[in-house]
């Protein structure tokens, strides 16, 4: 879902950057921690008023 190899999801469970759930063995990471981790370090574009064109010298 991520996009990314298997190795980034195992990093950012052992970091414990993100939620998991533990069931015996196996590890899983809800789509709900998914969307929330993808929230957090989504970076939105500055929006800065345009200055009106000069003419060059």
């Amino acid at each position: 879902m991520l996009g990314t190899t298997a190795r980034f999801p195992r990093r950012l469970i052992e970091e414990r950057r993100i939620r998991y759930v533990k069931v015996g063995r196996y590890v899983r990471i809800p789509e709900s921690a998914l969307h929330e981790y993808i929230a957090s370090r989504t970076v939105e574009p500055i929006r800065r008023p345009r200055a009106p064109y000069r003419r060059a010298a």
